[in-house]
């Protein structure tokens, strides 16, 4: 073979392999790509309010979305409310992209804009809810994919953990991605929904993340394993990851699903 021609093969070789190369990085990239959910938590006034929340996503924002891509929407309400109920919502995005433009989507969706009338053109003289409170979240590393239990009779536990400080708060989120914490709570077959940072929304710096349970009794039992769990004594005992230092505060949310929810 002439010198010139080996040399050109040897570069078209090299080119080939590095597109190869550059495509596989892509392919592997949109395979653990981690999801984005909006949470939001409608606050409402009363009972007239709630149905037509609970209509709106039964009738309309859920199958729209389904056909936009989000999958698994979840719609809760309070286990003890204080009074009237909140309706807590998740909706998954298998982007940031996806998130941006939801929306304009639904706008250009007529089959929704008529069936969610009821809720989308209400009134100032009749609200169909008191105020919507919106979080954008990113899944962790760790669980970059919502993890959707079986359909059975159960509740679930949302839990926040706010930090003092955004250092202290991705150290709490390297606790369980790189330490190993989310792990236990999969190994201890607490059925995990979702682990995620809190991007944009109320009470930053915050990760949150929704698990679930057959009953209380399993709830405390559960709970119970992970204080005596060897591994999260482990990592729990490490200075760095000491929730005196990263977590100035834990709130608890008992959810149940709506008939229609699709978590």
């Amino acid at each position: 073979m002439k010198r010139s021609s080996f040399i050109k093969t040897a570069v078209t070789a090299g080119l080939t392999a590095n597109v190869l190369s550059a495509v596989a990085d892509v392919d592997a990239q949109k395979k653990t790509a981690t999801e984005f959910y909006e949470l939001r938590v409608y606050k409402l006034k009363d009972q007239a309010q709630q149905k037509l929340v609970e209509d709106y996503f039964q009738q309309a924002a859920i199958p729209a979305l389904n056909k936009l891509g989000s999958k698994n929407i979840g719609v809760f309400t309070e286990m003890k409310p204080e009074g009237q109920t909140r309706i807590f919502v998740l909706i998954p995005f298998a982007s940031l992209e996806a998130f941006l433009k939801v929306q304009d989507n639904l706008l250009k969706d007529a089959t929704y804009q008529k069936a969610g009338a009821a809720y989308l053109q209400a009134q100032a003289t009749g609200p169909a809810y008191d105020r919507i409170e919106s979080s954008l979240l990113q899944a962790f590393a760790s669980t970059p994919k919502l993890m959707a239990p079986e359909k059975k009779e159960r509740f679930f536990e949302l839990r926040r953990y706010e930090s003092a400080s955004e250092l202290t708060g991705k150290k709490k989120i390297e606790m369980f991605n790189e330490a190993g914490e989310a792990a236990i709570f999969k190994r201890l077959n607490f059925k995990p929904v979702f682990f995620a940072e809190t991007l944009i929304g109320e009470m930053r710096p915050n990760l949150t993340y929704l698990i679930t349970f057959d009953n209380m009794e399993d709830h405390d039992a559960k709970w119970k394993a992970f204080g005596s769990d060897p591994d999260w004594k482990r990592i729990s005992s490490m200075p760095e990851y000491s929730d005196k230092k990263n977590v100035s505060r834990i709130t608890s949310t008992f959810l149940v699903p709506a008939p229609y929810s699709q978590i």
